[in-house]
């Protein structure tokens, strides 16, 4: 797929057609693209399911969307938090009992560069806990709603997985030596990314064509990941490049997830976001992805760590 599958403008929401009957489970809604993404799949007449940690911003979430859209959108919320992994199996829980199918389930929420080395009440450093055993929790317990569905799952990576180590530190994956919170974070999203090409592999390993995976990362979106989560100096320099053409707005940040969720003919193997310059704006289509992010004897590896960690074992 080249740059222009999409024409100049790449892939924009006007490519979405009607999708009442269809629903979304999306994660980390509140504010920023996972925001902009709720509101334009519920403009289209879809069902959105809401997984955040907060229950006070949650509610004011769905009355803004109400105030935006009417009163007779279908959005829901559910309690979880991705740094418990005893959250994340309640939520599940929740899901699988009240919501019959699920279209496509789009890992959205995550954390950034945390300061100081912060270890989540499961033991893990908090970027890895949240960002890439919480996600790999949700999806292993969804998967049998997301395959009875033919659905997808949509991981918003990030062009981060590019600028730490280019691997996973097994000796030392908390980070208790050299923690710097850049490295950890890039760590975070490659872990995130290697194990959906890994599920992409075993999927077609075992002939199960109708479930997707897929990669995508918001290029640099004004959303208040680093506010909430970066050190000082981050959230200083981040609030300048906010003011620059160099950051895009978070409803086109939210258009890489929206079309690995809804578009028909994307190839799986690929990694979406804006083409622009160094990726952060410009057009939605395919990147080019580096080669360690597919480093098989890396992704192997930490897909069985991930599973006895996290104590789920995958029914593919």
């Amino acid at each position: 797929m080249s740059k222009t599958q999409f024409g100049e403008q790449g892939w924009t929401p006007e490519r979405l057609g009607d999708l009442q009957g269809s629903t979304f489970v999306i994660t980390g809604t509140t504010s920023g693209t996972g925001y902009e993404a709720a509101k334009i799949l519920l403009s289209k007449g879809s069902k959105v399911v809401m997984l955040n940690r907060n229950p006070q911003k949650s509610e004011e979430t769905t009355a803004q969307l109400k105030q935006v859209l009417g009163n007779n959108i279908d959005v829901s919320n559910i309690q979880m938090d991705l740094s418990e992994q005893a959250s994340v199996k309640t939520a599940a829980n929740a899901v699988l009992k009240e919501v019959p199918r699920i279209d496509a389930l789009i890992c959205n929420a995550a954390i950034a560069q945390v300061p100081k080395q912060t270890l989540t009440v499961d033991g893990y450093e908090s970027q890895l806990g949240v960002n890439h055993y919480g996600n790999f929790l949700l999806q292993a317990l969804l998967y049998p709603r997301i395959e009875e569905s033919k659905g997808r799952i949509v991981t918003v990576g990030s062009m981060g997985y590019d600028m730490g180590i280019k691997t996973i530190q097994f000796d030392d994956m908390n980070w208790d030596k050299n923690y710097n919170p850049n490295s950890v974070y890039s760590q975070s999203k490659l872990a995130q990314m290697m194990t959906a090409y890994e599920l992409q592999d075993r999927l077609s390993k075992v002939g199960k064509t109708s479930v997707k995976s897929y990669v995508c990362h918001p290029g640099a979106s004004r959303t208040s990941l680093i506010k909430t989560s970066g050190s000082l100096m981050m959230r200083f320099i981040w609030q300048i490049m906010k003011l620059t053409p160099m950051v895009q707005s978070a409803e086109k940040g939210a258009y890489p997830m929206l079309m690995c969720a809804t578009e028909a003919d994307l190839d799986q193997s690929g990694f979406y976001g804006p083409t622009g310059k160094n990726y952060w704006t410009g057009p939605v289509g395919e990147c080019k992805l580096e080669p360690h992010a597919k480093d098989k004897s890396v992704m192997q590896k930490l897909w069985d760590i991930s599973e006895k960690q996290t104590g789920v074992k995958w029914r593919l």
